[in-house]
């Protein structure tokens, strides 16, 4: 068996919450992380903290990455967050991506949302990150 076929694929899920029903880039990211050769998963529009969390443990995910455009990120992002480690998974990279003001950052990687990533962020960045700090969260 080959090396390649010996790593486990990255599990990630795509997720779009709340009432943010714009979901484009969330599609154009799910292709992208697709042709990277991670395994997709995709929230579908008007999903919740609590729904997401669900997925993550069923799914047994390695990456969240959230996507708002509605200005609602500094509600729902560390919302997901919470429901994750409320059961007790800690081993999961959560990323965060939309229009996500400067100052709003810090307070989302507190919360455990990492990235936050903004409009018009090349998409092998995106992968980059991902591929760089997922083995940070699986110690």
């Amino acid at each position: 068996m080959s090396q390649k076929a010996q790593t486990k694929r990255i599990r990630i899920l795509v997720s779009k919450l709340g009432l943010d029903g714009h979901d484009r880039g969330a599609l154009v990211l799910c292709r992208a992380f697709r042709d990277a050769g991670m395994e997709v998963i995709y929230s579908g529009l008007f999903a919740t903290p609590e729904r997401i969390a669900q997925i993550v443990e069923d799914e047994d995910i390695d990456v969240v990455a959230l996507s708002l455009l509605n200005g609602a990120h500094l509600t729902l992002f560390p919302r997901v967050a919470k429901a994750i480690k409320d059961k007790g998974i800690n081993d999961v990279l959560v990323i965060g991506g939309g229009v996500i003001p400067e100052d709003d950052k810090p307070d989302l990687e507190k919360s455990g949302v990492l990235g936050n990533f903004g409009p018009g962020t090349p998409l092998p960045a995106i992968i980059d990150f991902i591929q760089t700090n997922i083995s940070k969260t699986k110690k």
